[in-house]
């Protein structure tokens, strides 16, 4: 059992980790082009709190045998921080003071968080308090994709939504919620079990709607940037002839 526990623990780290950089892309086009354009920084800025707060959860001194879920979650706190800092350089003034005040939020959220578990409580309560704001933020990271799939439905394409990394959304997910089951923990396993089930969602959208979206695909073909994320930009439904059958997804 503790095998499996740490093999599962394996996976997880190398799924998300493909999350993490799948953005890079995205990144590359903002400093080409030295703006942010019409993506949102703020994915990546929830993200970051999701990040900090779980791999702080899975220090030992606050849930014991978590390790390697503090790996992951150090990592992409270190990478989110990177895409944070770059947008928050390319970003038009307004956008720019928007994302740096919810920045300042992120850190000031986990601050307390970190010094409230361990001034205040200890052992039990501390693993409870941390593992619950550490869940509430994962299902918020794994919601993002939900405005996407409702313009595939809407749509009736997966341009927007590409397949690796919808596949991967369940990957890590999948990975994840077992991993919380054999360690029996509940605040691994729920937001994993909800990833679980949105990646599954976002794959038999995807098997739904791929070859509509081929037959009704205009001649404007989208840039990788446009359907390498989740979401992060805004889709031109202008590109497409009619707004009830057309092309891709998240």
């Amino acid at each position: 059992m503790d095998v499996l526990h740490f093999i599962f623990g394996v996976f997880g780290n190398a799924f998300a980790l493909f999350l993490f950089l799948a953005p890079t892309i995205t990144f590359k086009r903002i400093i080409q082009n030295k703006s942010t354009e019409q993506f949102s920084g703020i994915p990546y800025v929830m993200t970051l709190l999701n990040c900090l707060l779980s791999a702080w959860y899975g220090l030992p001194f606050v849930s014991p045998n978590n390790i390697l879920v503090s790996t992951i979650n150090g990592t992409g706190a270190v990478i989110e921080s990177i895409y944070v800092v770059l947008f928050i350089i390319f970003a038009p003034k307004k956008e720019k003071i928007k994302i740096l005040g919810l920045f300042i939020f992120v850190l000031t959220a986990f601050a307390t968080v970190a010094l409230v578990s361990l001034l205040a409580l200890n052992h039990n309560p501390r693993k409870l308090f941390c593992g619950l704001a550490a869940t509430i933020f994962s299902i918020i990271m794994y919601a993002s994709p939900l405005s996407i799939m409702r313009t595939v439905v809407k749509t009736k394409s997966v341009e927007f939504m590409p397949f690796f990394l919808s596949l991967f959304v369940f990957l890590c997910g999948t990975s994840w919620f077992i991993f919380g089951l054999l360690g029996h923990d509940p605040f691994v396993a729920v937001p994993n079990g909800f990833g679980c089930g949105l990646g599954t969602a976002q794959l038999i959208l995807y098997f739904i709607y791929r070859d509509k979206g081929a037959k009704n695909k205009p001649n404007t073909k989208p840039t990788p940037e446009e359907s390498v994320e989740m979401g992060l930009s805004k889709p031109n439904y202008n590109n497409f002839p009619n707004k009830q059958s057309n092309p891709n997804g998240a």
